[in-house]
């Protein structure tokens, strides 16, 4: 007897209002806007068309065929064994901190939009999602900082296959890993958001156990052997003190650069690590601080963001900046 059919929801309602993965995949459009998906997509035991989320390449594939269906990305490629992040995850920190521009915007509470609102994406990967999406659902122009140089290298090769992004996004590298804002910063520059995804984990082994884990949540059994199904590089995956202690130095950097950013936002994964997060920016004297619950499936995390302006300072920056 086969399993009896599961019974989703219509709308992934955890997931912003304008995010565009609301609803479940469509692979029929995912393959005719990329047929190299076809290959990767079964009926599964419940008859319903997926991919095995176990399969590295599947995942992959099933990121250029999201990119190109709802971004217009028509070229997107990223080095074997680097971080293939979830797209609706993504697309969700986007709209999230586009909300926070919204409510400062003098024209009412709209997106401000074009590529006079500059973003700083810190960590910008070998994917370089997070300005691809960024740029096409609200122009925003882009920096991209990273301390790979394979990983900046990557990111130049998208941008240079899609005449969409040429011009939009700029690409950093960090030269001191120790450094998050120091050296991509520059004098006189302004930002109206910064926007990271920490490294989760605090050692390489700490990684690994964390993929143990999401492989046996994915099959459902054991997982002896780990396989990075989402891909990952050590700087993207871990670092000395985990997600806490690199949030913890960002808060404290980024009073440096008190005002040449609107607001400073990161991913805080770890619920615990909201603690240390809240003390850093405490200690930092940061004006307002904001958090916000992010929900994609049986995932759940959180955007913090601070500012060191003040109110007043905050309207004239988006007077001045936007109009």
């Amino acid at each position: 007897m086969l399993p009896k059919k599961k019974e989703h929801p219509k709308e992934k309602s955890g997931l912003h209002p304008r995010n565009k993965h609301r609803e479940r995949y469509d692979f029929k459009k995912l393959m005719a806007s990329c047929p190299e998906l076809r290959p990767f997509v079964r009926v599964n035991e419940f008859k319903d068309e997926s991919v095995d989320f176990f399969n590295p390449e599947a995942v992959k594939t099933l990121n250029k065929a999201l990119l190109k269906h709802f971004y217009g990305i028509q070229h997107w490629d990223i080095p074997k064994n680097y971080l293939c992040p979830p797209i609706p995850g993504r697309a969700d920190y986007i709209h999230h901190i586009a909300d926070l521009l919204a409510n400062l915007n003098p024209r009412g509470s709209k997106v401000p939009r074009g590529n006079r609102i500059n973003c700083l994406d810190i960590g910008v990967g070998a994917n370089c999602v997070y300005p691809i999406i960024g740029h096409h659902e609200y122009g925003w122009s882009f920096v991209g900082a990273d301390i790979d140089p394979i990983s900046i290298k990557s990111a130049e090769n998208i941008i240079e296959k899609n005449p969409a992004l040429k011009g939009e996004i700029e690409l950093r590298l960090q030269p001191n890993p120790k450094d998050i804002f120091r050296g991509i910063i520059r004098q006189d520059e302004r930002f109206d958001l910064t926007l990271c995804n920490p490294p989760f984990h605090a050692s390489a082994a700490d990684a690994q156990a964390g993929t143990v884990r999401k492989l046996r949540n994915l099959k459902q059994q054991k997982a002896v052997k780990p396989s990075l199904n989402f891909g990952g590089q050590q700087n993207e995956l871990w670092c000395e003190g985990g997600e806490e202690r690199f949030i913890g130095d960002m808060v404290r950097q980024s009073r440096q650069f008190a005002h040449s950013c609107l607001w400073f936002t990161t991913l805080v994964s770890k619920s615990a690590n909201l603690k240390g997060a809240y003390k850093a920016l405490q200690q930092a004297q940061a004006v307002d601080v904001k958090t916000i619950s992010m929900s994609q499936g049986n995932k759940t995390s959180r955007l913090v963001a601070w500012t060191f302006l003040s109110p007043d300072q905050q309207k004239a920056w988006a007077t001045t900046r936007w109009r």
